[in-house]
């Protein structure tokens, strides 16, 4: 039996803190979501001043790096490299606005543990947002 790293909600309180502090310093008003391994949602929390729309694409963005075990910045560049029929895919699945950059796999020695997606600013600033969370677990 093969055992594995998991999230603790110690270490969810620390990334969505790190996420925060990245967003706060740089005054970007953002949404962000926490999800586990199978892209249910651990931590959510929308900044003052970020639109409304964000509080679906943020999930939207940790579930699919979960469950892709990849940064979303990777679906995003298919999708400009002309594969958008990707996009009626994503918004079956329920997965709207999350083929965009700012969703990142929280990886642990090699094992994806969850997920951080973020919205709100340039989708480049969403995922510095997230991966300045995901150093808060030294992973």
């Amino acid at each position: 039996m093969k055992t594995r790293p998991a999230l603790t909600l110690d270490d969810v309180r620390a990334v969505a803190a790190a996420c925060e502090a990245e967003a706060r310093a740089n005054d970007w008003n953002v949404a962000i979501a926490i999800v586990d391994d199978g892209g249910h949602l651990l931590w959510f929390q929308r900044l003052d001043g970020a639109a409304p729309s964000t509080a679906d694409m943020a999930p939207a963005k940790a579930r699919l790096a979960a469950l892709g075990r990849r940064e979303t910045r990777v679906y995003e560049e298919m999708i400009n490299g002309g594969r958008v029929s990707f996009l009626s895919g994503l918004a079956q699945a329920g997965l709207r606005g999350a083929g965009l950059e700012g969703g990142v796999p929280i990886l642990v020695g090699g094992e994806c543990v969850g997920a951080v997606g973020v919205s709100g600013v340039k989708s480049a600033d969403d995922a510095r947002i997230a991966l300045a969370g995901i150093r808060a677990l030294g992973a």
